[in-house]
């Protein structure tokens, strides 16, 4: 199977350059400020796996179709790839990584839907530079048919990226998709601080805004009538042990598995697009559950603030201190 992965940062270079090594025939679609080194040195994944490096064919649009299209641009970028390539994608199986739940919806605008494959990545990685990766944490990649009921193309797919990481097919990944927000939501506070997680969440009152961001995301869901599905790495039962402790208790245990998820400093996907100079996808993550609110008639003004927040990063190239973060989410944390 002829692959083409559109975005190589850190989650799509790291894909690509594994499936690589693994015998399959990948290339990758990359921006002009990425091409020449993922051409010239291939991509490097360093982490949990030890060192590889892969050679790659590169460039800044496809030049030919392929059978399945891996997309792993930020779904704020999304758009703007599937449009540019729109042209041999009509007859791929196409993949969407995406966190948040609006990539299913703005792919089928380019795409046939029933060639549409969702999916779910719980493994995590930084890109350093282009082409050089640290593949922080293992997990799961879960995927299912994104309109419609699972088919041979999505066991087909699932035997592929099975060799790379455990993959799971799912009877409800929109269900998942949603808890997915919850694991990302918290990718905000780092991205407001300026910091690594580890250094962020070993603060306990700052991991005290997290509990907060899932208990107010969690009275959304539930009030707007959303089923939850658990995930392998994340049980939805936990997010609910969690939100029902004693917010200090649950901070400590929030805490803890924050501080000690990877050895290497691990960013987010948030902080990783403003220190590329680029928008995040806040508005896809806990930007969402601020828009289900509103269509539900609903608050979520912890969600909203933080939202806010990280939009003004964004803008000025400004971190905030702790003490500005503790002082803009008084009273909405408790």
């Amino acid at each position: 199977m002829k692959i083409a992965v559109i975005g190589a940062g850190a989650i799509g270079g790291l894909v690509a350059a594994y499936l690589k090594i693994k015998g399959e025939d990948v290339s990758v679609v990359t921006s002009a400020s990425s091409l020449k080194s993922i051409q010239d040195k291939g991509i490097e994944v360093s982490g949990v796996r030890g060192v590889c490096e892969a050679a790659l064919e590169a460039q800044e649009k496809l030049s030919s179709a392929p059978d399945l299209a891996i997309l792993a641009v930020k779904t704020q970028d999304l758009e703007i790839a599937l449009k540019a390539n729109a042209k041999f994608l009509q007859s791929a199986i196409i993949l969407t990584t995406q966190n948040g739940i609006q990539a299913d919806q703005i792919t089928a605008q380019f795409v046939p839907k029933e060639n549409i494959i969702s999916s779910i990545v719980m493994f995590g990685s930084t890109l350093n530079e282009p082409g050089r990766i640290v593949h922080n944490f293992e997990g799961s990649w879960i995927i299912g048919s994104a309109f419609g009921k699972n088919d041979s193309k999505v066991v087909e797919i699932s035997h592929i990226l099975n060799k790379v990481f455990p993959t799971l097919v799912a009877e409800d990944i929109l269900g998942m998709k949603v808890l997915k927000i919850f694991v990302n939501a918290n990718n905000c506070i780092p991205a407001i601080l300026g910091s690594s997680m580890q250094e962020v969440f070993s603060d306990v009152e700052v991991s005290k805004i997290s509990i907060a961001i899932w208990k107010e995301g969690l009275s959304i869901a539930r009030g707007a009538g959303i089923k939850l599905e658990s995930l392998p790495d994340f049980p939805l039962e936990r997010l609910e042990r969690l939100t029902a402790m004693p917010s200090v208790e649950a901070a400590k245990i929030f805490s803890g598995i924050m501080s000690n998820l990877s050895k290497e400093p691990l960013y987010g996907s948030i902080l990783q697009s403003i220190k590329r100079g680029k928008l995040s996808e806040i508005d896809y993550i806990n930007g969402e559950l601020v828009k289900i609110a509103k269509a539900n008639k609903l608050s979520a003004p912890l969600n909203a603030t933080l939202t806010e927040m990280v939009h003004a990063v964004e803008t000025s190239g400004q971190f905030f201190s702790k003490a500005e973060l503790f002082h803009l989410t008084k009273g909405l944390v408790n």
